[in-house]
């Protein structure tokens, strides 16, 4: 975790100071060990077959107030950008969320001067734009999108 989102290149999309404190990545972590426990999703993460090297994670959060809908999320670590590993591991969490979950729907979202996500989520996954929201962890009005499985 620390790997991860320790790093402020990664970070600085994420959260509103651009860079986790400790107490904040322990957190996260936390939450996503409390999502596996009780929904049976997280950010899974990912490692470099080659080198068993953390590449990153990529999952599913559930969706508040809706039993069939997940929200879809990736993190990589920079030195793996670019290589089509974000939608790799998406077609897999999406593959899993509609075959075993049966999820009907996948939200996502991502920090508006990230037009890396966007081109992963809209042009690779097929994710359709809704609008804008509001997220509070980095006070900006994030683009989201859904995907109907």
């Amino acid at each position: 975790a620390r790997t991860l989102w320790g790093d402020p290149q990664v970070s600085r999309y994420i959260c509103a100071a651009g860079v986790f404190t400790e107490e904040e990545i322990e957190a996260r972590l936390t939450l996503e060990c409390a999502n596996y426990e009780r929904f049976g999703v997280q950010y899974w993460p990912i490692f470099d077959r080659e080198n068993d090297e953390m590449v990153g994670c990529c999952g599913l959060r559930p969706v508040s107030g809706a039993a069939d809908a997940y929200e879809l999320g990736f993190h990589l670590r920079p030195q793996y950008w670019g290589r089509g590993l974000a939608a790799e591991g998406a077609k897999t969490v999406i593959a899993y969320a509609k075959d075993t979950l049966h999820a009907r729907q996948l939200r996502a979202g991502h920090n508006p001067k990230n037009e890396n996500s966007r081109h992963v989520l809209v042009d690779k996954l097929g994710f359709v734009f809704t609008g804008e929201e509001y997220y509070p962890p980095t006070g900006l009005m994030h683009p989201s999108y859904v995907m109907e499985l």
